[in-house]
């Protein structure tokens, strides 16, 4: 009974199916992101905390994270967007074209998120830390990027990425 309902559900409303489904899986991007985050920020980078890190847009100031947080958000996002990459094609898509077309769209698309994820937090940092302090300020932060990163890599994936051919 219930298996029915889901496929009748599945089969009226595929789109709305398959947008579900593609933020569910990305969790696991989503729970990658943030362990590579938190281990970065706190193991792996934090002797870097103290050294500011300015380049074009992006001020990673120590009141920023310095240049700890620039290269925590910026490995966190890579690990992640490799996972989901994985896991969208294969299980949310069932895509089926070729990787060679589909892996230089998936980098410019992830290149240009880059840019924008890596200048929220020089915007956002700051301002949540004086209220939040910084643990809490690099997860809501996180969580901002992670929003805008649906918002373009969804409908990127869905109508030019994931095909699947006859």
């Amino acid at each position: 009974m219930m298996n029915e309902a889901f496929r009748n559900f599945r089969e009226r409303h595929s789109d709305l199916f398959e947008f579900i489904m593609f933020n569910l899986f990305s969790n696991i991007a989503t729970i990658v992101n943030f362990a590579v985050l938190i281990f970065s920020r706190n193991y792996l980078f934090s002797g870097l905390a103290g050294t500011d890190f300015r380049f074009w847009i992006y001020d990673y100031s120590v009141k920023n994270g310095g240049l700890a947080a620039f290269l925590s958000f910026l490995l966190s996002f890579f690990v992640a967007q490799a996972v989901n990459f994985i896991v969208q094609r294969r299980i949310v898509f069932g895509a089926n074209n070729s990787l060679k077309g589909a892996v230089p769209i998936y980098l410019v698309t992830v290149l240009a998120v880059y840019l924008i994820c890596l200048y929220i937090p020089t915007v956002a940092l700051a301002p949540l830390t004086a209220v939040f302090g910084v643990f809490w300020a690099t997860n809501i932060t996180n969580l901002i990027n992670i929003v805008v990163q649906v918002l373009i890599i969804y409908p990127v994936l869905k109508y030019v990425v994931m095909k699947k051919e006859n």
